[in-house]
């Protein structure tokens, strides 16, 4: 790829006080509760992707746009999460609740898309985006989303889909795997019988053991 020039080109790297780390899974699995835990534990800003103004016009994309402008609006919001992560990263430490994997996997699952073509796709992008020191893919049982669902109190109409749509779990599944096989920042992380400070505790280990 050319390297994009100004005005186009990323922010420029900052020397990083504490790392920036990120969280992917199937919506339930307990990436929300993770990520406070974490921002606590290590006091780091926690962020969300999609982040405002984004994340107000999501339900309106997904139900009112085709595969292709809804693609192009998702990675729009990609790209500034990660203007708004190197702001945060020059005084600390960042959690994002999911990032770039997200939104290739869940795109390519809600649309029916092959992930080969979705890759295509944003690859051309791909050098704007910061770089995480780390991406934990938390995997849990269909028993364990289920019951963390009944539970969230901030459900939408991708959360409710997840079990009403005929295979989109199982398609969700296997595009998180297909991304985390490509991705050096992956660690797997699965969740069934941990509780959330238990996966606070694996994260922050494996953290340190990056840092010895």
């Amino acid at each position: 790829m050319t390297a994009l020039r100004a005005p186009y080109a990323p922010a420029a790297d900052v020397r990083r006080p504490g790392p920036f780390v990120v969280l992917e899974g199937i919506s339930g699995v307990g990436k929300s509760t993770l990520a406070r835990l974490l921002a606590k534990r290590l006091g780091a800003t926690a962020i969300h992707t999609l982040t405002a103004p984004h994340t107000d016009w999501s339900d309106t994309t997904n139900r009112e746009l085709r595969p292709l402008p809804q693609f192009a609006f998702y990675l729009s919001g990609l790209l500034h999460v990660s203007d708004v992560v190197q702001q945060h990263l020059g005084t600390g430490p960042v959690v994002a609740d999911r990032y770039a994997s997200s939104v290739m996997a869940c795109h390519a699952a809600v649309n029916r898309v092959d992930m080969d073509q979705v890759r295509e796709l944003i690859a051309p992008f791909l050098p704007y985006l910061v770089a995480p020191d780390a991406t934990f893919y938390l995997i849990g049982s269909d028993n364990s989303l289920k019951e963390r669902m009944g539970t969230k109190t901030d459900v939408k109409q991708d959360d409710t889909d997840l079990f009403d749509v005929p295979g989109r779990v199982a398609r969700l599944r296997e595009n998180f795997q297909s991304v985390a096989e490509t991705d050096p920042s992956r660690v797997m992380l699965p969740t069934d019988g941990r509780s959330p400070d238990d996966l606070a505790d694996i994260v922050v280990k494996h953290l340190e053991g990056r840092r010895a």
